[in-house]
């Protein structure tokens, strides 16, 4: 029996072509972070060198402003109000009145800030299996292979940052947002140490991170 030609021909092209296939190399590409949502609430447990604080950070990209409500342990509770325009007002709401403002070059970081960071590869972290990239030899970012949330941020002086909650579009209340009317006395921007001195490598930083990484 002869076999019609084209038979023959499929017969003798289909190894190659089978062959072919599982030689051709695989093209993997290195994840990279998950923008962050435009708006979010998440509470952080910070550890810089032994100071403790619990953070309530709302990011709020759309309307230019990001708001860090910081609780010293057994300490005071400071208020860290960012403006995109570079304008912060870090405050107390109890008695003493303080509050610092101060002015930076940038202000709040954008959703991409993450963009062009160096990936790591993957580590457990708290007990979830994070992909982590640095940037800068600033920060270290660590984020849930799985559901894509932040987990943990390391950053260069020793401070770290465990995120213990991620509520994507939750938005505080636009009251909330307005600081206290002495913060908007001319005397006041010279004084009050101890509220200024949260900025300092004991306190939030929040706000020298994001002007940092922003530049950069």
């Amino acid at each position: 029996m002869v076999l019609p030609a084209a038979l023959v021909y499929s017969c003798l092209l289909l190894p190659l072509l089978f062959s072919s296939s599982l030689c051709s190399p695989l093209i993997s590409t290195n994840p990279t972070p998950a923008t962050w949502p435009p708006q979010f609430h998440a509470i952080l447990y910070m550890n810089t060198n032994g100071t403790l604080q619990k953070v309530d950070l709302w990011y709020d990209w759309p309307n230019g402003r990001n708001f860090n409500i910081i609780q010293n342990q057994l300490g005071q509770l400071l208020y860290d109000l960012e403006w995109d325009n570079g304008t912060s007002y870090i405050y107390t709401l109890d008695s003493d009145r303080e509050c610092r403002v101060l002015h930076f070059p940038v202000g709040i970081l954008g959703p991409s800030w993450l963009e062009g960071a160096n990936y790591l590869g993957q580590q457990y972290m708290d007990g979830f299996l994070c992909n982590v990239w640095e940037k800068v030899d600033f920060i270290w970012y660590y984020e849930d292979v799985v559901s894509k949330v932040p987990v943990y941020w390391a950053f260069y002086n020793g401070m770290t940052a465990h995120v213990m909650t991620f509520e994507v579009g939750r938005v505080l209340d636009d009251p909330n947002w307005q600081a206290p009317v002495y913060c908007f006395m001319d005397a006041e921007e010279e004084k009050k140490p101890l509220v200024q001195s949260s900025v300092g490598p004991h306190g939030s930083l929040m706000k020298g991170v994001m002007g940092v990484l922003k530049v950069l």
